[in-house]
């Protein structure tokens, strides 16, 4: 398992919040798409998580909770980097 979050309940928190800010950065509506996530590997072992959103007509927002730098990174449709946020100061 992944050192953070530590809890279900902080690894809820973030994806929500992932969820939204793709939402968002897409023009979607929230809960009427699927987001998937994978855990990312780094030398054996676990260092962050990979989110993506699917959208209408094959378009793809990702996001990356980068652990080790306690970072979310969201890309949009187009594979730009959009936005960088600290986990540590990141919304309730």
């Amino acid at each position: 398992m992944i050192a953070w979050p530590q809890s279900t309940t902080a690894l809820e928190s973030v994806r929500k919040q992932v969820r939204a800010r793709l939402a968002e950065l897409g023009h979607l509506e929230e809960h009427a798409f699927p987001m998937t996530e994978r855990v990312v590997v780094r030398a054996g072992q676990p260092c962050g998580i990979y989110f993506c959103m699917h959208g209408p007509r094959s378009v793809k927002l990702t996001a990356v909770a980068d652990l080790q730098k306690k970072q979310l990174l969201f890309y949009g449709s187009d594979g730009q980097r959009a936005e960088q946020m600290d986990l540590t100061a990141r919304k309730a």
